[in-house]
């Protein structure tokens, strides 16, 4: 009889175990992040901070799985907000250019040469157009946390240093899936050529295309020079910031507790990030001039001779973006 109960004792305790690792398997929460790039590159890094601050203050409650180089949407980046809008994403840290085509609003950062500096990026990300940029993307079923950032774009080619307009005439250059990128290589004379960062570099190899233009932190890590990029024009024709966001349904399944952790966590890793891609830009252009590519800096007159080429296209898409944000952002700029 003592042998029964002490059995059933038995039986009883493992139920229960196995009762609370399922109801601790069962709190547990996986959501799924994408991104363009890898930890390579500081957008990567970005998001791996994040997976990484979650798990450190969930007590293992809540974690993110980093999905890279594209891979929930077969590389297809400008699909990406629409999979994460749909569900097919939970999260995503992805960039402004990406998702302008589901969300206009996002062109903002894309406008050519409209927000010139460092500066200018904080006063338009942090005050009121940040959160009508927000605001548009939740109206869209995707929950913005927080921003980081891809940086300036600079353009790079084959044939020879870029320091006005007409030295564009004719170049093919690649540029991502946004007719905005196309309206401006346009305007400038190029052969704007769209394709995806898989396809870019194989054609930038074979001479497929002339140019293209990309942070330089993405320059560098890829070691676009080794693809005959001879010379890189600073022109800072525009900025790319990354966001931080949620699927709306998935934000809603979870707890105050946790969504607070998720934007608190990722605020602060796109503040890392942020800081962190700006103060390796200096080592990076050194660092590519050593490797012996041509670097073009622009003066005063330069650059407002491409403000000036550009201005028609600056017209046709600010009312397509909405004048309240342009006319936001153009006064952050102004006051910053």
């Amino acid at each position: 009889m003592t042998l029964t109960r002490s059995m059933a004792r038995l039986t009883a305790g493992l139920a229960g175990a196995a009762l609370l690792t399922a109801s601790l398997s069962a709190q547990a929460r996986e959501l799924s992040v994408s991104t363009v790039l890898s930890d390579a590159f500081p957008w990567g890094q970005a998001a791996e901070k994040w997976a990484e601050l979650v798990e450190e203050r969930s007590d293992g409650e809540l974690t993110l799985r980093v999905y890279p180089n594209s891979q929930l949407v077969s590389g297809d980046q400008t699909r990406e907000f629409s999979a994460m809008r749909s569900g097919l994403i939970d999260a995503a840290v992805g960039s402004t250019i990406n998702w302008s085509p589901q969300v206009p609003e996002l062109n903002l950062f894309s406008l050519p040469f409209f927000i010139p500096d460092e500066a200018a990026v904080d006063a338009v990300t942090g005050g009121e157009a940040g959160e009508l940029v927000f605001e548009a993307i939740e109206s869209r079923g995707v929950i913005p946390l927080a921003w980081g950032e891809n940086g300036f774009r600079q353009v790079s080619n084959s044939r020879g240093p870029i320091s006005q307009p007409d030295d564009l005439d004719g170049l093919k250059i690649r540029v991502v899936g946004s007719p905005l990128f196309q309206d401006t290589f346009s305007a400038l004379g190029a052969d704007p050529t769209q394709m995806s960062w898989t396809d870019a570099q194989p054609a930038l190899t074979t001479g497929a295309v002339d140019g293209q233009e990309n942070p330089l932190s993405v320059f560098d890590v890829a070691r676009i020079d080794q693809v005959g990029q001879e010379h890189l024009t600073l022109w800072n024709y525009m900025n790319d910031p990354l966001i931080f966001a949620v699927n709306q349904q998935v934000w809603q399944t979870l707890s105050e507790e946790h969504q607070t952790l998720l934007r608190e966590t990722a605020v602060e890793a796109g503040e890392w990030e942020i800081a962190m891609t700006r103060e390796e830009e200096g080592e990076r252009l050194a660092a590519i001039k050593e490797r012996g590519v041509t670097v073009t800096e622009l003066s005063d007159e330069q650059y407002q001779a491409f403000v000036d080429a550009t201005q028609s296209v600056y017209e046709k898409w600010a009312p397509r973006i909405g004048e309240e944000v342009v006319d936001a952002a153009q006064a952050a700029i102004d006051a910053r």
